[in-house]
C-alpha cells in the first residue's frame, strides 16, 4: 500500500469511502512535534473541498484513474456526447464534470476525460480556446488610458470581459480555467 510520502498533486484517493482528488499538500514539521501532511482535496461527486491532516507515513489508498482524450461531438440533454479518438466509441458525459468551463465548449474540440473503470469522473478542456465574438457594444474612441473592459458574448453563449478595441466577428483566445480574455487571434 501507499503512504503519505507518495502523495502528489492531482492524484485520486479513496478517503472516507469517497473518491477525492488532491489539490494541494504540504509537509510540515512543527518544532518538537511529529511531522504531518496538510492536504486539500476535492470530493469528485459532490465537488466539496476537504482539508485533512495525515500523519507522516500514514497509509493512503490511491485510485488508478485512466485519462482518455475524447472529441466533443454534440450536446444531448444534460450530457455531452464525446467520441473516443482511438476506438470511435461514443459516450455521454455529464456537463457537471466540466464545471464552469463547459460554457467554452465548441463542437469538434478535444477534451481529456478521467475514468474510474467505465465511470467518467472529471472532464478537462484545453487550457485555452479560440472563440469568435458574436456580440459586443462598440468601444468609445480615446478611452484607452486605463485598461477598460467591456462585456462580450462569444460563440457558445459565454460572456467574457474584453478590451475596448475588440469588435464583434473577431476571434479571441480565452483561458478556460479563469474565463478571462488573453489576446486577439489573427
Amino acid at each position: 500500500m501507499a503512504t503519505t510520502a507518495d502523495l502528489s498533486r492531482g492524484q485520486f484517493l479513496r478517503y472516507n469511502n469517497d473518491l477525492v482528488q488532491v489539490l494541494e499538500y504540504e509537509h510540515r514539521t512543527p518544532g518538537n512535534l511529529r511531522a504531518f501532511y496538510q492536504v486539500k482535496m476535492r470530493n469528485i461527486k459532490s465537488g466539496k473541498l476537504l482539508e485533512n491532516r495525515f500523519r507522516a507515513g500514514e497509509e493512503i489508498f490511491p485510485v488508478r484513474v485512466d485519462v482518455k482524450e475524447m472529441q466533443y461531438l454534440y450536446p444531448e440533454g444534460n450530457a455531452l456526447v464525446c467520441m473516443d479518438i482511438e476506438t470511435y466509441d461514443q459516450t455521454p458525459i455529464d456537463k457537471i464534470l466540466f464545471g464552469d468551463s463547459v460554457a467554452f465548449l465548441k463542437e469538434g474540440m478535444n477534451l481529456k476525460i478521467s475514468f474510474d473503470d467505465m465511470t467518467p469522473l472529471m472532464g478537462e478542456l484545453p487550457s485555452t480556446v479560440e472563440l469568435e465574438v458574436t456580440y459586443t457594444e462598440p468601444g468609445l474612441r480615446g478611452d484607452t488610458a486605463t485598461r477598460t473592459l467591456k462585456p462580450a458574448t462569444v460563440e457558445g453563449g459565454a460572456t467574457v470581459n474584453i478590451p475596448l478595441f475588440v469588435e464583434a466577428g473577431e476571434k479571441i483566445k480565452i483561458n478556460t480555467q479563469t474565463g478571462e480574455y488573453m489576446e486577439r487571434v489573427k
